[in-house]
């Protein structure tokens, strides 16, 4: 069974090909010389049982021992990219196909319309807005903000009646931030900067000022340090950071690792959420109009997420997974908001929800199959409409404010650009507000669901997409690319660099893997802790379905993924290392032993379980863990990890370690190569010069490595 994903007409097309009649599939001759990484005596004894960590000493991201092991790299690394033929090209094309207008949708705070645009290949988004002549200014140009575009903006929030400003910045991809504060009329900074800010909105409190979290700064380096107790701050306009006042999480007893703060758009409410780790929460209310209130449990524990979506008067409305695996949304009063009082307002269905709302009305956001349905309810959950969207796709938005006539949302699939729609919520009409001018034609391609059967039997979705009239035989570059885990789901979106991967002949396939969020919490649940080899079994056997099928084979099939799927791609290589001829991990979490000591890593236990739970949680991390299970003797596919240097999320120690054992004990000639992007973080904010780098060195590395000799391009 699959589904066909529509396609939009859009312009013409520039093919590039692969020339494929040149493809041998002899190993490609290397004389790699790997800089020397010492082993040192380092080790670790968890229940008895002694763990050796040879590279221990890469941990350290503050020695010039580290700083000096990752120039070496980068200078083997660079230099064996630079002997690529068709480096340049690729980076000539990504840049050519990259180089659109992209513009957001708009939303208003007080008599300006506010919007975010970039040129083409601006390294940031900036933020123009718009008064009620229709008169366009600039209000924040983040690519002024540092002279190679690597500080960004993060989170910017408004006053309600749009006077008031605060912004998020990172510098170098830090999840660290600095935040600055505005009068949003005069575009003039107010006071000074508050700094040391981490995983945090910015919500305010009238015109007075604002709620943020954030953790204490860490003794030792800012990098790796570990940060388990978050903060809920509040800081009055016109004080110093040092007298902000901690809401919630001061209390040594429970240490929550995320913490978080959002105010009612009445200003009369506070509503904190506190977990302990990446899933489940606790969820509180404040009375902002009383002095001196006391914190008011709604749910207590952490066996379920819960937010509140809007308030009325003193009616929450709260969407909740809690006895709602697919999750459903209930309301409650001020005056008694726990569970046992909960109305449900949209009941749980067999499909995923998500919550938004605006002009009056709630949009039940359904994942079907990885596939966006949308239905629009009122306040009493009536059901108004099903709404038709533009396609098979994904489509987010639909947010607004009650007086707002018009709503506005976006459609992307794998073929289609993302586009913006305007919404009617009273006639449920939809009308184009912005599309995309670029120079490639979607109906060029095809984008088909497969269902395949995982080791288990379990029936994974995929989404497979390339030129249409592709041949299956076996010949074909593949990225399988693959998440799985923390709730995440992938759905159909548009990249302008899968697209040039697919001009060059190749397939882009994604499956959804267990320990994802497509189908809900039980999803969620069957790929965590003693059930994460089910997420790597999803994987390989979407790699076999791939091969089985003759769309690749093994030698022109690459695995690729970032962060807990760089992990995906660590264990799937070194379980098969036959499997693929490329491995791309990228950002990954590749030591299981010691992940939950850098950072805020602790708190990923939830998905992962920690090697110091029990000695069964040791030995089952211990048998998949990436940096832990590569074997002398070996041949492992050709390799290129990616990280940054600044990565202060999943630390880059990870990827030096990894890289280290594959260079030591890889078997074959297959390069084992790191790339280290300096002053760069997890991927957020990354400046597009250095995203369009990063893709040629990847597409080139992988199609150098299948063998491909050059690539043709047909006008």
């Amino acid at each position: 069974m699959f589904k066909k994903l529509l396609v939009i007409p859009i312009l013409g097309s520039l093919l590039i090909g692969c020339n494929q009649g040149n493809q041998e599939k002899e190993e490609m001759k290397t004389s790699l010389t790997y800089p020397e990484t010492e082993q040192r005596s380092d080790a670790d004894t968890i229940f008895d049982k002694v763990i050796a960590d040879p590279y221990r000493w890469l941990e350290d991201d503050m020695s010039d021992e580290t700083a000096s092991w990752v120039k070496a790299q980068n200078k083997v690394t660079f230099d064996y990219l630079s002997e690529i033929p068709y480096r340049k090209q690729l980076k000539d094309r990504l840049s050519e196909l990259w180089n659109y207008e992209k513009v957001s949708a708009p939303t208003k705070k007080g008599d300006y319309v506010y919007y975010y645009k970039n040129d083409g290949l601006q390294n940031q988004y900036v933020v123009y807005r718009k008064d009620s002549a229709g008169k366009e200014e600039v209000f924040l140009d983040p690519n002024t903000f540092s002279e190679d575009g690597t500080t960004s903006l993060g989170d910017l929030s408004f006053t309600e009646d749009g006077s008031l400003a605060a912004y998020a910045i990172s510098e170098g991809g830090s999840d660290w931030r600095k935040v600055i504060i505005m009068d949003a009329l005069k575009m003039e900074i107010l006071e000074d900067t508050l700094i040391d800010v981490k995983f945090s909105g910015l919500s305010w409190k009238n015109n007075d000022g604002f709620f943020y979290s954030s953790y204490d700064k860490p003794k030792g380096s800012e990098l790796s340090a570990k940060t388990d107790q978050h903060k809920l701050y509040y800081h009055k306009l016109g004080t110093t950071q040092k007298e902000d006042k901690v809401i919630y999480g001061a209390s040594a007893e429970e240490k929550r690792r995320y913490v978080g703060g959002s105010v009612s758009k009445d200003g009369k409410y506070l509503f904190i959420s506190g977990s302990v780790s990446t899933s489940g929460n606790e969820l509180s209310v404040l009375d902002l109009t009383k002095e001196n209130a006391e914190i008011k449990t709604i749910v207590s524990g952490y066996d379920q997420d819960a937010g509140v979506v809007t308030t009325k008067d003193e009616t929450f409305y709260i969407s909740t997974n809690l006895n709602a695996p697919n999750k459903r949304l209930v309301k409650a009063t001020f005056a008694n908001p726990t569970t046992d009082k909960w109305i449900d307002v949209i009941p749980e269905t067999k499909n995923v929800l998500s919550i938004s709302k605006g002009a009056g009305y709630f949009f039940a956001q359904y994942m079907v199959d990885a596939i966006s349905e949308v239905k629009q309810y009122d306040y009493n959950g009536k059901l108004i409409r099903s709404i038709e969207l533009p396609g098979i796709g994904t489509a987010g938005g639909f947010g607004g404010k009650e007086e707002d006539e018009v709503l506005y949302y976006s459609f992307t699939n794998y073929v289609t650009p993302s586009s913006i729609f305007e919404f009617n919520p009273e006639s449920g009409e939809s009308a184009d507000y912005w599309k995309p001018e670029i120079d490639y034609n979607p109906e060029d391609y095809v984008s088909e669901q497969i269902f395949y059967a995982s080791k288990d039997g379990t029936k994974v979705p995929m989404i497979i997409t390339h030129k249409k009239g592709l041949k299956k035989d076996g010949k074909n570059p593949t990225i399988l690319y693959g998440y799985g885990g923390f709730n995440v789901s992938l759905t159909p979106a548009f990249s302008v660099a899968n697209i040039v991967w697919m001009e060059n002949g190749g397939i882009y396939a994604v499956p959804n893997l267990r320990g994802g969020g497509e189908y809900g919490k039980e999803w969620h649940n069957a790929g965590i802790k003693m059930k994460k080899q089910n997420v790597f079994d999803d994987f390989i056997s979407a790699a076999h379905y791939l091969i089985d099928e003759k769309y690749t084979t093994s030698d022109f099939l690459a695995i690729r993924g970032g962060s807990n799927g760089g992990l995906l791609v660590g264990a799937t290589m070194t379980q098969e290392p036959g499997l693929a001829k490329v491995a791309l991990p990228a950002v990954g979490v590749l030591d299981m032993i010691r992940y939950h000591t850098f950072t805020s890593g602790a708190g990923w236990a939830y998905d992962y379980g920690t090697s110091e739970d029990s000695p069964e949680m040791l030995d089952y991390l211990l048998g998949y863990s990436p940096v832990h299970n590569v074997k002398e003797g070996v041949s492992y596919p050709a390799t290129m990890i990616t990280t940054g240097d600044h990565d202060d999320r999943v630390v880059p120690a990870h990827s030096y370690k990894f890289a280290a054992e594959l260079q030591k004990k890889n078997a074959g000639d297959a390069p084992m190569l790191i790339r280290i992007e300096v002053n760069a973080g997890h991927g957020a904010g990354t400046p597009i010069s250095k995203t369009l780098d990063q893709y040629a060195d990847i597409f080139g590395f992988t199609l150098y490595n299948m063998g491909v000799k050059e690539l043709t391009i047909d006008n």
